[in-house]
């Protein structure tokens, strides 16, 4: 442990919170990368990747301690998120019939779970393997709002070929909403101090379509195609190329922070969803996803506050890519559904594959 790449302490991490045991977790692959976890809302720590040169670096934006993901200034760096990732209008959604009100934590919204949803609580953690974690948790009901009792799994897999893989199972005693994502903040170009702007970043969407939000960020209900607008990158293009220009979407995320449609030739299907090149070290990364959405946020809102070995994150210093259902779904009933009944079985992959252009 105290020979790993991201120079963590493994004692700045090991606590007890609410009668359970947080940990630091390293996974190594046989190329000699690395990545750092811990229990604690399954933060990431560290994912260590080379450039062009094989000069290893971190590309993700965390913290060094325990005390620092707890007291973070951004709740969410590159953490597990539920119950439900993204936004529920008003934090009100019905289900059989019976109205449900969650807590409200981002304007008029209820976000990401809440306040204490899945990035705030310690999961137990198993690691099966030197490239294998998987943590589990059980969500009460009525925990954050949400009904019936979760059982959720995550897989961390970090194979030889540099891919950090996701396998999300769960299941419920009670009708539900489930809409479990990763908030992995990317900076491929390595966290510095300050981390430099993703706006360089050659990005490649999978998407025609999208979801217009309004001036909290709530879906419109409209599903627009990005053809002849800012938010079209079927075609690779720069993050800043069309960023500031004045278009009513991007004036309303304060730059990128939209659910883009997945092109799909079936619900469900593994495909490829995005693709990010940071051109000076070479660095990339490609995603895919079983998800029918995924939200592309260019950190918008980051502070400039520091993290990781006082590294510090100035916005527009990361890009993420949430694989998820769409944001307000149980309130938008076209949208694909993010319900759970008892008896069936919750299932998400995702893929982060880091690589090399020339």
């Amino acid at each position: 442990y105290e020979n790993n790449l991201c120079g963590v302490k493994r004692s700045d991490f090991q606590r007890t919170i609410d009668g359970k045991e947080v940990d630091l977790f390293i996974l190594k692959n046989d190329k000699g990368a690395e990545m750092a976890v811990t229990n604690y809302g399954g933060a990431l720590v560290a994912i260590m990747v080379p450039d062009k040169n094989g000069k290893l670096a971190n590309v993700i934006q965390g913290h060094d301690t325990l005390d620092g993901v707890i007291h973070s200034p951004e709740s969410f760096l590159s953490t597990l998120i539920g119950r439900y990732g993204n936004r529920i209008a008003k934090g009100k959604f019905q289900l059989n019939g019976k109205e449900y009100q969650l807590a409200i934590n981002n304007g008029p919204n209820a976000l990401h779970g809440g306040p204490t949803g899945f990035h705030a609580r310690v999961w137990d953690a198993e690691q099966t393997s030197q490239q294998n974690l998987t943590l589990s948790y059980d969500s009460k009901d009525g925990e954050e709002g949400f009904p019936g009792n979760l059982h959720i799994e995550v897989d961390y897999t970090f194979t030889n070929e540099n891919e950090f893989i996701l396998t999300y199972r769960a299941t419920t005693d009670q009708t539900t909403l489930v809409n479990p994502t990763h908030h992995v903040f990317f900076s491929l170009a390595g966290i510095a101090n300050p981390t430099p702007s993703v706006e360089n970043n050659i990005l490649t969407l999978n998407a025609d379509f999208y979801t217009p939000i309004d001036e909290v960020s709530i879906p419109t209900g409209e599903i627009l195609k990005v053809a002849d607008t800012p938010m079209d990158f079927r075609t690779p293009h720069t993050v800043g190329s069309r960023i500031n220009e004045p278009f009513q979407q991007l004036i309303n995320g304060s730059g990128y922070d939209h659910n883009y449609v997945l092109n799909k030739k079936e619900p469900g299907e593994l495909t490829f969803a995005a693709k990010c090149v940071e051109p000076e070290s070479g660095r990339s990364v490609e995603v895919y996803t079983t998800e029918p959405g995924v939200q592309v946020y260019t950190a918008n809102w980051q502070s400039g506050f520091a993290g990781w070995h006082g590294a510090t994150f100035p916005a527009r210093s990361a890009i993420c890519f949430e694989a998820q259902h769409f944001p307000d779904s149980p309130n938008k009933p076209h949208f694909p559904s993010a319900v759970l009944q008892p008896g069936e079985k919750y299932h998400q992959v995702t893929i982060y594959r880091f690589g090399i252009e020339n």
